[in-house]
């Protein structure tokens, strides 16, 4: 396995440390800017502590980079070699593209029902995480729903049909782009869907396209940003009584569970938490929008809210509890064994870990290749061990890392 620099092995701690050499700055005077103890960011830069994502988050803000930089991503020599580095330009063209009419050579747009069943094929492969297939889909679909659009200019059922398909495909976009760490095109993916969704007559896409922004916000350690969007959210889409909305309503609960725990808010996090809790005792298990809600989210948020605050035999204790049904979604198992297998790694279970990444693997191949908690789970599991074990090596090799 090639093991090139001390960073490959020392994950988020070793980049840590050289970017803040890159600043001059000392190990005291980054925890003095951080707000963090200098004996705790030594650890955390040995790779003796796990970086918690409140560390991270911190220690970003006091470099000046995101949290995407300490992370390593994008993971360019990985992309190159799935071939997905060359499907991204295409997919930017085509956001670029959304107010130029089609020309004179240029065929017509299929009907909108075709493409609103092709948007859903899309959708179900998101669930599954295919990004590569989603990919190669994108420019062509990105087109014809922005062609249109443009033909559908007045206000009526056509227009709101395309907005509606518009925002939905812009989702996807912003999904891939986020998972494989190109936040530029996720970013751009966003914008797109926060003008397309307020045409659509769905007031739960507006919400849907703030809850993914308030990620974004995490991803830069904006974390209070975050906060304030998904309360914002909250506020403007009213409970109407229906499933889906409800459904939408929780998981803006769990976002928020995430971004205040991330900001070392356990008090405010626990709050969201059990609202969370109790939409989803209402409403079941949902898989509207592409949204996973549900008992088992709500389960699965909270072992990773546990985590986040380096409670990993807490989260451990809750991940047993957790039972995925035979259906559910694909990349949202995967999430559910990374974080266990995080948990696992950081309470001296490293068999237990590995085998945890080997079903997240399984589940959902693409993703978990390209997860930054995964790479760093994998980087503590390497570093645990003189030699580590074949299990391992393998993976480490297979992940990039």
């Amino acid at each position: 396995m090639p093991r090139s620099t001390v960073t490959s092995i020392g994950g988020i701690g070793a980049r840590i440390a050289e970017v803040r050499a890159l600043r001059g700055y000392s190990l005291r005077e980054l925890a003095r800017r951080a707000h963090v103890s200098p004996s705790m960011l030594s650890r955390v830069e040995s790779g003796d502590r796990p970086a918690s994502p409140a560390i991270v988050s911190a220690v970003s803000r006091a470099l000046g980079v995101t949290i995407g930089v300490l992370h390593g991503q994008p993971y360019i020599r990985m992309l190159q070699a799935d071939q997905l580095d060359q499907l991204i330009t295409p997919i930017g063209t085509a956001l670029d593209d959304w107010d130029i009419p089609l020309g004179h050579d240029d065929p017509p747009p299929r009907s909108l029902p075709d493409l609103q069943q092709d948007v859903q094929s899309l959708t179900g492969r998101r669930a599954r995480a295919e990004f590569m297939e989603i990919a190669a889909e994108l420019p062509a679909l990105i087109a014809e729903v922005n062609a249109h659009l443009l033909l559908n200019d007045r206000p009526g059922r056509h227009r709101e049909q395309a907005a509606w398909l518009q925002a939905e495909i812009c989702r996807t976009v912003y999904v891939v782009g986020r998972q494989i760490g190109y936040l530029d095109l996720a970013r751009l993916a966003l914008a797109r869907m926060a003008s397309a969704a307020p045409h659509s007559g769905d007031p739960r896409q507006v919400a849907i396209e703030r809850w993914d922004r308030a990620q974004l916000m995490a991803d830069a350690a904006r974390h209070d940003r975050g906060v304030l969007l998904v309360r914002q959210a909250l506020r403007d889409l009213d409970d109407d009584g229906d499933r889906a909305t409800r459904a939408v309503r929780g998981a803006l609960h769990l976002k928020g569970a995430i971004l205040s725990s991330r900001q070392g808010d356990a008090e405010q996090a626990d709050g969201w938490l059990s609202e969370a809790a109790g939409i989803a005792r209402d409403t079941g298990e949902t898989r509207d929008y592409g949204l996973v809600f549900g008992p088992v989210n709500v389960a699965i948020h909270g072992m990773a809210a546990a985590s986040d605050r380096d409670r990993h035999a807490r989260a451990l204790e809750q991940a047993r509890k957790v039972r995925l049904p035979e259906d559910y979604p694909a990349a949202r198992a995967a999430h559910y064994w990374t974080d266990r297998a995080r948990a696992e790694a950081w309470t001296a279970r490293p068999e237990d870990a590995i085998r945890s990444l080997q079903n997240a693997r399984q589940a959902a191949p693409q993703q978990t290749r390209y997860q930054p908690s995964v790479h760093e789970t994998v980087s503590t599991l390497l570093r645990a061990r003189a030699k580590a074990p074949d299990p391992v090596v393998a993976f480490a090799q297979w992940c990039g890392v």
